[in-house]
């Protein structure tokens, strides 16, 4: 309950002055004393105001009485009593109270006679000073009296002050209350220009506090709005993984905070402020403009910054690790040289105590490591891994994507049912592990081959009727060009990578321009028959002596040709002095001019035969005569007595960097076999499950391979 004070003016005697003071102590002392009613901590007044028109009444009115129910409790307050001017029957002064005083609009200007009037006392110790006591009163209920008007000190009570239930004890606001309230109870001065004076710095004063008290509100309702999360108690953020964020109920958290909040209390799940059920999809952004949220932009670029950098590091550890191995590599082929080396140098004393002539040792030294029988030669191919491709088979051509470090084999589509037709499986030589599929064509594919770019742009050759580029990098087809019959064979011009070939199943070759993507540019015409065109190979311009030229070499059934480009668009044709029948492939070594010639068994030979050819060119001898373009056999190398399919072998310079290999796939014995090209020895026979296809010899990381594509399976075997 709050405490209520029940005041009662002082009796007024009927010539306007005050009564005896020893007749009316007792009287006086009573009226003095406030009549408090104990409450839960507000005050109310209630002062009677003395009657002005009775002046013959003798004795003062006394107090009126509440119900004894009430509890009376209040401090008594001394008050000094001011005589009234009798020349002008002055009215009684009412006295400054303590405490902060509202009168409602609600009330009249003149109060009851029959009780007293009711006016709201707010507790003053939340707005001064504990000790002080001092209070201000604001009323209005003599602002409508005419005599109170003239007298001047009723006038400050005049302003109606807005009360907040419960005042902000601000240090500012105590010290403009302050100020007002010595205003409020100055002592009066009896002449009436000092109580005008007076009357408007008591407004003045009164209407500054209540301009403080109204700014000094405002800003603590400002202050007062929460901006921080409840659960961690820190600021919100206008991003990042604090940042502001809602529940359905419309109470505001941190994003991890309600997040982790949530997750800890699994299905039973509350708000942490209202308890209502909630759930981690309730959890919503939001985005206010106007929210004072911390600058945590630097922080979060800092972070940027940090993963950054952490990155640059995994990527310089992985590189640190890859030169490592590469040292180890560069370290053992050191140590093979200096092997090599000491066999050297034991073979030239040893030439040097034989009779052979000093002129004719280093030819004899020469032929020693060229042609050193098959049991002196130590490194050789050693099995690797077997590598599944087509469980159904299917396989045809092989070849190898040095950017990506990865083979690639043709197949037909493992989900023929979803994706009908061929395409290519990528069989990655890092992990040894066959990676993903690609289709291309919708039927099989005969050719594949890259160029020199290292741009992992694929060209492929189907019976489809096609020739496409696939860029391995994404996967997809970016051209494709219809060559209207069968393609048998591919292959790109080393001197110019605008320009591919492909070789058509009535003998043509087409011209490509990649920069032209309607149709072909040139159409190279059979010089004979008119048999498919089963291999294409490009040889690139050289400093040479024997063989200068580039060109393409065609290869068909029937023999082959060999197109010199004279100029960008101009062609000269050579037919080759090959064996009229029975050509199956025709492979070329660019470094040393070389072309490897494949003959299938016939009754003449009953064996696989790999010719080795140099390329040669017959000096002009005068104006009028052409050179001419030529090849002559080398070496030959005998195989099984079966060669049903079209298989594709491959001649290349030895992983030692001495001499020449030739390697050959056997379809009686199902192997690969390897021979030395200088002396036409048998090397290797690295065995099978299947006729062997496709051979393609590849190098990564300073290491040296050889891969074998069957039907169904990818061998890798590995220099050692």
């Amino acid at each position: 309950m709050e405490a209520m004070e029940v005041d009662s003016p002082l009796g007024i005697q009927e010539g306007g002055s005050r009564q005896p003071q020893a007749a009316v102590a007792g009287q006086a002392e009573n009226a003095n004393a406030p009549l408090v009613i104990s409450d839960s901590g507000s005050s109310t007044e209630v002062e009677e105001e003395e009657h002005d028109n009775n002046e013959g009444q003798a004795a003062a009115r006394p107090p009126p009485r509440l119900p004894a129910t009430w509890a009376f409790s209040q401090r008594a307050v001394s008050r000094t009593a001011a005589t009234p001017s009798a020349a002008r029957g002055a009215p009684m002064r009412r006295r400054v109270r303590q405490g902060l005083r509202v009168h409602y609009p609600s009330q009249t200007a003149a109060p009851s006679r029959g009780f007293p009037d009711f006016l709201l006392r707010a507790p003053a110790a939340s707005v001064a000073e504990p000790g002080s006591g001092s209070t201000t009163e604001v009323s209005e209920s003599d602002e409508e009296d005419g005599a109170v008007e003239a007298g001047g000190e009723e006038g400050a009570s005049a302003a109606v002050l807005p009360v907040d239930p419960a005042p902000p004890t601000i240090s500012h606001l105590n010290a403009s209350i302050q100020h007002t309230q010595q205003q409020d109870v100055s002592s009066s001065n009896p002449s009436s220009a000092a109580e005008n004076e007076r009357t408007g710095n008591q407004h003045q004063g009164v209407k500054v506090a209540s301009e403080t008290l109204a700014s000094v509100l405002s800003s603590v309702n400002e202050e007062s709005e929460g901006d921080n999360c409840t659960i961690c108690f820190e600021a919100w953020t206008a991003a990042g993984e604090h940042r502001l964020s809602a529940l359905r109920c419309g109470h505001l958290f941190g994003y991890t905070c309600i997040q982790r909040w949530l997750k800890a209390q699994g299905s039973a799940a509350k708000c942490p402020q209202c308890n209502k059920k909630a759930k981690r999809s309730d959890i919503v952004l939001l985005y206010a403009p106007k929210l004072r949220a911390l600058d945590n932009s630097e922080e979060e670029s800092l972070k940027k910054s940090l993963e950054q950098e952490q990155a640059l590091r995994r990527k310089a550890e992985l590189e640190s690790a890859q030169y490592k191995l590469k040292l180890q590599v560069v370290t053992s082929k050191y140590g093979q040289v200096e092997q090599e080396l000491q066999e050297l140098r034991s073979l030239m004393a040893q030439a040097g105590r034989s009779s052979v002539p000093s002129s004719s040792s280093g030819s004899a030294v020469y032929l020693g490591l060229s042609q050193r029988p098959e049991g002196s030669r130590k490194a050789q191919y050693g099995f690797s891994k077997a590598i599944l491709v087509s469980l159904a088979g299917g396989c045809r051509v092989l070849s190898y994507c040095e950017p990506l470090s990865c083979l690639l084999a043709s197949q037909p589509s493992p989900q023929a049912t979803l994706v009908p037709g061929c395409g290519v499986k990528k069989v990655s030589v890092v992990n040894m592990k066959a990676s993903q599929y690609v289709p291309i064509h919708s039927k099989q594919i005969r050719g594949l081959s890259f160029n020199r770019q290292n741009d992992s742009l694929l060209l492929s050759a189907a019976l489809d009727n096609t020739i496409k580029l696939t860029s391995l990098l994404t996967n997809t087809v970016v051209q494709t060009y219809n060559a209207g019959k069968p393609v048998w064979s591919c292959c790109w011009c080393l001197d110019n990578s605008n320009y591919i070939y492909a070789g058509l199943s009535n003998g043509s070759v087409l011209v490509y321009d990649t920069r032209d993507t309607t149709t072909h540019v040139q159409e190279l015409q059979p010089l004979r028959s008119r048999c498919p065109v089963a291999s294409l190979c490009y040889v690139p311009r050289a400093a040479s002596s024997s063989f200068p030229c580039g060109g393409l070499i065609a290869g068909s059934m029937e023999g082959g040709c060999f197109w010199e480009q004279v100029s960008e668009v101009t062609y000269r044709p050579h037919v080759l002095p090959l064996e009229t029948a029975g050509c199956t492939d025709i492979q070329v070594e660019t470094e040393s001019r070389h072309c490897l010639v494949t003959y299938r068994p016939g009754r003449s030979n009953p064996s696989l035969r790999c010719v080795l050819m140099a390329l040669n060119r017959t000096p002009q001898q005068d104006s009028s005569q052409l050179p001419n373009c030529s090849c002559s056999p080398v070496q030959t190398f005998s195989a099984g007595s079966s060669c049903k399919l079209l298989t594709k072998n491959t001649v290349f310079k030895s992983p030692d960097g001495v001499g020449t290999l030739v390697c050959a796939g056997d379809e009686a014995s199902n192997s690969t076999m390897v021979w030395d090209a200088s002396s036409g020895s048998l090397l290797q026979k690295l065995p099978a499950d299947l006729p062997v296809l496709d051979i393609s010899p590849f190098a990564m990381n300073g290491e040296h391979f050889l891969a074998s594509l069957t039907e169904k399976m990818l061998k890798l075997y590995r220099w050692e």
